[in-house]
């Protein structure tokens, strides 16, 4: 993933404070002729804009012998344009005073660029560059493989536990993309021709897959004459955008395997196969995994890493997905801990919300905590500009920035037990245990 560091003086920073908690965020939408979707959202409390583009790829567009495609163009797109230099995006970004990141998913990649407002046309210019453009040739392809290619090592191959997503994916699902991670293989990186990356730029980077936002000190009108000017004379891609079609038949039973791994810890990684995350049951999981996991009072906190001393640390949280994906649990032992005896515990908390209705008062203690993650994920310039174009992309909806709460709220405590009921079980999961390698 890139990342790009640059501090912003205290007088930017200050669009990153929290918006008021009850108003509601209005946003104007569009469509150009070419297909690019447009959302502006305006708030002139502070002289910045953030510029994103949603491009709807990641991961599991990829040919299966191609892997890592979309994150590497992530990195490509960096490189330059036609029109910007190679290495001038930076030095751009950062000269205005600004600074620029971008992530790569199973399901999408996104960009997005924090500016003072008096920049607003040229980081718009810069978009659509990247759009119309982008520099694909030998010499920043080569560049990027050993960046991606390092960034992989760095990240997956040489980190304590770094592979545990690849580990669990690649059990989870036999037949669906999603058995891939965005990182991709390095072999396949090497293999692949400048061809095959121009094709994949041509049919993913089009302005009918792509979604334009941005927030913050801006004039509705202005902004859209500005992207008029730079973005309506990009042509349509021409290619049939592909989308995998492919429904990955439910595991049947109990997935168990064991990793070793360079720890000194033993881990336990649990991954249960759930619901894709506009579905009803998804948003009820997502509020479990904060009722299982959410913060020091939460219930496996408290029992594995309070009560029995078993876990110096353990999670639960949806690695929420546009097609079905997984609710991971996992826990790091303390010294002497062995992973069967951290499972042990953590299987009884899954049944005790299986078998026992949460309490009132837990339960509005609950739906606190989410409204409050809620708030604090939206309340930032950044987090709406990201916000709007994954609603609209992927609920079909952009207004749920100000409605999904109304999804949680009717959440019920026995759509608690019965999400666990139905999702929580053994023949639905995952178990890895990860294990120190064992000194020669």
């Amino acid at each position: 993933m890139r990342k790009i560091l640059i501090f912003l003086s205290s007088f930017l920073l200050i669009g990153n404070l929290l918006f008021s908690q009850s108003a509601n965020i209005e946003f104007t939408e569009y469509d150009l002729d070419n297909g690019l979707h447009v959302i502006l959202h305006q708030d002139n409390t502070t002289p910045i804009v953030v510029i994103s583009v949603l491009y709807h790829v990641g991961s599991k567009n990829e040919d299966p012998k191609r892997t890592g495609f979309a994150h590497f163009f992530e990195h490509l797109m960096f490189e330059g344009s036609k029109n910007i230099e190679r290495g001038q995006i930076d030095k751009m970004i950062n000269g205005a005073g600004g600074y620029l990141n971008a992530f790569t998913s199973k399901d999408q990649t996104y960009y997005f660029m924090q500016l003072p407002s008096n920049y607003l046309e040229m980081g718009l210019w810069m978009e659509s560059e990247r759009l119309l453009h982008a520099k694909i040739n030998n010499e920043a392809v080569e560049t990027q493989r050993e960046v991606v290619k390092e960034e992989r090592r760095q990240r997956l191959d040489n980190r304590p536990y770094g592979s545990v997503l690849e580990e669990l994916y690649k059990r989870a699902y036999k037949e669906h993309p999603y058995r891939w991670q965005p990182i991709g293989s390095a072999q396949y990186i090497d293999q692949a021709s400048l061809e095959e990356f121009m094709d994949f730029y041509k049919t993913f980077y089009v302005p009918q897959n792509a979604t334009l936002t941005i927030t913050g000190d801006i004039d509705v009108e202005t902004s859209k004459a500005l992207i008029s000017k730079y973005f309506k004379d990009i042509p349509r891609g021409t290619s049939e955008i592909p989308r995998p079609t492919i429904v990955e038949p439910p595991l049947g039973e109990e997935v168990r395997d064991t990793v070793f791994d360079n720890i000194q810890l033993p881990g336990v990684i649990m991954g249960y196969r759930t619901p894709a995350q506009d579905t009803d049951d998804a948003y009820a999981l997502n509020m479990l995994s904060t009722l299982l996991s959410g913060g020091e009072s939460s219930r496996l906190y408290k029992k594995l890493v309070d009560e029995e001393e078993k876990a110096l640390q353990v999670f639960a949280f949806p690695l929420s997905s546009e097609d079905p994906g997984v609710t991971l649990m996992f826990a790091i032992a303390s010294q002497g801990t062995e992973a069967h005896d951290m499972e042990a515990s953590i299987n009884e908390e899954i049944k005790k919300v299986q078998d026992e209705l949460i309490g009132e008062k837990e339960f509005q203690k609950l739906l606190n905590n989410v409204e409050n993650d809620f708030v604090s994920s939206k309340g930032s310039l950044s987090g709406i500009a990201q916000a709007l174009p994954e609603f609209h992309v992927f609920y079909g909806d952009a207004n749920l920035i100000n409605t999904e709460l109304d999804r949680y709220r009717k959440i019920t405590r026995e759509d608690l037990q019965r999400v666990a009921k139905k999702y929580l079980n053994r023949d639905n999961r995952v178990v890895l245990y990860y294990l120190p390698k064992k000194k020669n």
